[in-house]
């Protein structure tokens, strides 16, 4: 029996799921128009043929609630990722002899919590974009269950997890400059993609909650259930209800509802700026003005003096000055209060691409010792600067002293303070006091 999207889908609505027989996948898509979750709205609508895509030509697969529950384990708790607006996400393993075509890998299975914040319509729009659109920074939809009132969807394993719990959790190592812009460069060819496909997509629920990492830190978008079809022909935005999270959307979108592609570019900024500065989007436990950190941040983004001030104090100083002042600049403009000046992801995407290839400017931490007397003092003078180096993209790049190096060097013989009579019981004490202040800047 041939089944269609257009007959999953429409009979999903009413609760029931057909459950086909394996079929071996066809290799080569079928390209016709994408179908949307407009067509879908009301069940009693008529899709033509040409919009009725085989699961086959799909590439998904319709995978059994007992299938899922194999493969996770029966959702054991030792196998738990998370869990989200959409429900609890589970771990499992593939195995290559479950399906015919289908290659033996890890995956994430995501189940409906039927109490939780979205629904079965969230559940819908995520088949429906993911289940069409592929890219390299789109997370790959394999499958999914609709059994009776289960929804599940599986998807790739990204072993990286969320930019959230990679940037924001504790006691874990920071992550890197580069690393960083490298994640907001691929996150942005995500929206890049969605923006200008044939039929635009507007992601709008960009965050950094829903950018997984692989484990080379490639950034994927995930979770679509808030995803819109863009506007068509003279049409300017979407009016929609409101939804996402407070501190990513858009000022304009909160208040009217009129939703475009530069909501999400105003999204992008807000991520862009948690990046440089390590802070959440929102977080009550800060002071009240600083709590929402694009009001709070977006003055001090043009501002080189004050940028240092706000940079993640957890890179301690590694980062590239002037890639650091070009993410800043871009922020600011992402986050303009009129859409019209906010730039196109296009754009955002030419001015972050080399930025990812500045390295870090290693900055050694400053370390000032108070002086006893004159004779401290001038062995203090005598401690190593850092030596400027070669410039790179621009900027000065300082050498980083190795902690065995000797920060006090004798620019004298030993023997000769004996014979100038500066082997004193005082001038003693002051060495001893040198070799200790010596040792706590080693250590």
């Amino acid at each position: 029996m041939k089944i269609t999207l257009k007959s999953i889908l429409l009979s999903c609505y009413k609760g029931e799921c057909p459950s086909p027989k394996p079929k071996k996948k066809v290799a080569k898509q079928i390209s016709l128009k994408r179908i949307s979750i407009s067509d879908l709205s009301h069940p009693s609508s008529t899709l033509t043929e040409d919009l009725s895509i085989s699961l086959a030509g799909s590439n998904l697969h319709v995978f059994t609630l007992a299938e899922l529950k194999v493969i996770t384990q029966s959702f054991s708790s030792t196998n738990f990722l998370g869990e989200g607006g959409f429900g609890p996400v589970h771990k499992g393993f593939i195995d290559d002899k479950l399906r015919p075509g289908l290659k033996a890998q890890p995956v994430a299975v995501k189940l409906l919590d039927l109490d939780g914040t979205q629904g079965h319509r969230e559940w819908l729009t995520e088949v429906i974009f993911l289940g069409q659109l592929r890219h390299a920074h789109l997370v790959k939809l394999i499958g999914y269950c609709c059994e009776e009132e289960h929804r599940l969807l599986v998807y790739e394993y990204m072993p990286r997890g969320s930019l959230e719990n990679q940037l924001f959790r504790r006691y874990c190592v920071s992550l890197p400059w580069s690393t960083r812009m490298k994640i907001a460069f691929g996150a942005a060819k995500g929206l890049l993609f969605l923006h200008e496909t044939d039929k635009p997509v507007i992601y709008r629920d960009f965050k950094a909650s829903n950018i997984l990492l692989d484990s080379d830190y490639t950034a994927k978008l995930s979770d679509f259930g808030l995803a819109k079809d863009g506007p068509e022909g003279s049409d300017t935005h979407v009016s929609t209800r409101v939804m996402g999270t407070h501190g990513y959307a858009a000022p304009e979108y909160i208040m009217t509802g009129h939703l475009t592609a530069k909501s999400d570019v105003y999204s992008f900024g807000v991520v862009l700026l948690e990046l440089l500065t390590g802070r959440r989007s929102m977080d009550k436990s800060r002071p009240k003005r600083e709590q929402n950190l694009a009001e709070w941040a977006r003055p001090m983004l043009n501002d080189s003096r004050r940028l240092g001030r706000i940079m993640d104090p957890r890179l301690e100083g590694q980062y590239s000055e002037m890639g650091a002042r070009k993410a800043a600049a871009l922020a600011y403009l992402c986050l303009s209060h009129r859409p019209n000046q906010r730039p196109t992801m296009s754009t955002v995407v030419k001015t972050l691409e080399p930025l990812k290839d500045f390295k870090e400017i290693p900055i050694g931490a400053f370390v000032y010792t108070v002086p006893s007397d004159d004779s401290s003092m001038k062995e203090l003078k005598d401690c190593e600067a850092p030596k400027e180096v070669k410039k790179e993209n621009g900027h000065h790049r300082h050498q980083l002293r190795s902690p065995k190096t000797p920060r006090f060097q004798s620019k004298t013989d030993p023997r000769q303070h004996s014979a100038s009579g500066l082997n004193s019981p005082e001038e003693r004490e002051h060495r001893m006091n040198a070799k200790h202040i010596n040792h706590n800047l080693r250590t």
